[in-house]
């Protein structure tokens, strides 16, 4: 009987599992299920303060995903298009966020918490209420949402007359759109017409249901559990990582164990190494300690567990290196120079550094880490490249 908490939360988490694999999306004909959410301009919103809309739309979408961002401009094109008619789009952000691992959000800035939708939504200016539906997910799976986007367009009895996705592309321009399936729908309804296509298949992350919390926290163990190293290096190894010869974008930070926004500013340069890995980015650090200070240095590192993410770990094995942490030998004042863009000696200082050694970015002093997310992006960019 001393297994027998271990094997109810096994039959828990299979139970979550199964339930969230059976989720099924509304079929057409279907009446618009009721909602009660949160939203990112601080009221709460239901289905019936949309009533006097003719045609409503209700999106699944969120802040980290690719194709979901992507589509974000189109969205807000629609309902710009849509002013002064009695149209109405609501979106709504499934996602339990602590169901997303880290290195899910290799083409976001943001996260999918409440707060992060309230921050995305306000950079990104959109012009249709936002609400979080991360905390139970109860109306995202009596919906049935399936994906980031997914769309159900409701007609004025709340019939379901449309659902699948906002259009056929999953890129962010538009030029790329060839099908504009969703918009197709709502202006047939508007006009009075049948709707051309009533169902789609819909492209997209997938929802991010509770179910997988424990696969995040044991993507977070795995982690927690990769060593750190640190190795010596001199003028020349630096020069040659600075020349970059590989695709990857390297984030370079050079820090002291006695600057304390050195020590500040590391979580969030971990966080960036782990969340970027995905898209080959490498963030490197470069000790400027005494000679003989490496232990500490180490000591530092592992405190803030400056280790290597596992897609990481497996591309410098490629490279021939064995880790990304450096403890400098030589002269501080030609390692100064060699780096230059603008470095005077002070630390912390940070560069990014494109493939061919181009520095497309530079922090003397602490980094904000919404800034280097927004400088790491800017390279790596928000939406996937078509082929």
């Amino acid at each position: 009987m001393r297994h027998s908490g271990a094997v109810l939360l096994l039959w828990a988490a299979c139970v979550a599992l199964g339930a969230a694999d059976e989720i099924k999306s509304l079929e057409i004909g279907a009446a618009a299920p009721d909602f009660d959410l949160p939203g990112v301009d601080g009221r709460r919103h239901r289905l019936a303060d949309y009533r006097d809309a003719a045609v409503l739309a209700v999106v699944f979408t969120c802040n980290h995903c690719p194709s979901a961002q992507a589509a974000e401009g189109r969205i807000k094109q629609l309902v710009a298009d849509m002013a002064g008619k009695s149209f109405q789009l609501v979106a709504i952000s499934p996602n339990d966020p602590a169901a997303v691992r880290l290195n899910e959000l290799g083409f976001a800035v943001h996260g999918d918490s409440f707060d992060e939708m309230r921050t995305h939504a306000a950079e990104q200016q959109f012009n249709f209420p936002y609400l979080y539906d991360g905390e139970t997910q109860a109306v995202s799976r009596a919906y049935g949402a399936q994906a980031t986007p997914h769309v159900f367009v409701f007609d004025r009895a709340r019939t379901l007359r449309y659902v699948g996705r906002f259009d056929d592309s999953r890129f962010g321009d538009p030029a790329t759109v060839k099908s504009t399936d969703a918009r197709n729908a709502i202006e047939a309804l508007l006009a009075g017409r049948p709707v051309p296509v009533e169902k789609t298949r819909v492209h997209g992350c997938s929802t991010k249901w509770a179910s997988k919390r424990d696969a995040v926290a044991e993507y977070e163990r795995e982690f927690r559990e990769t060593p750190v190293s640190v190795a010596p290096i001199d003028v020349g190894g630096v020069r040659a990582l600075l020349a970059n010869a590989t695709q990857k974008l390297r984030l370079f930070n050079f820090w002291a164990t006695w600057c304390g926004p050195c020590r500040a500013e590391m979580p969030g340069l971990v966080r960036a190494a782990r969340q970027f890995e995905t898209r080959g980015f490498d963030l490197i650090t470069v000790s400027v300690d005494d000679a003989g200070a490496r232990g500490k240095v180490l000591r530092a590192i592992e405190d803030e567990h400056v280790a290597l993410p596992r897609l990481t770990a497996k591309s410098l094995d490629k490279e021939g290196r064995s880790t990304n942490n450096y403890h400098f030998e030589g002269d501080a004042d030609a390692l100064v120079d060699l780096v230059g863009n603008g470095w005077e000696g002070p630390v912390p200082f940070t560069v990014l550094v494109a493939p061919g050694g181009k520095v497309v970015w530079r922090q003397q002093g602490e980094v904000d880490a919404a800034d280097l997310r927004w400088a790491i992006v800017g390279q790596l960019g928000r939406f996937y490249k078509p082929d």
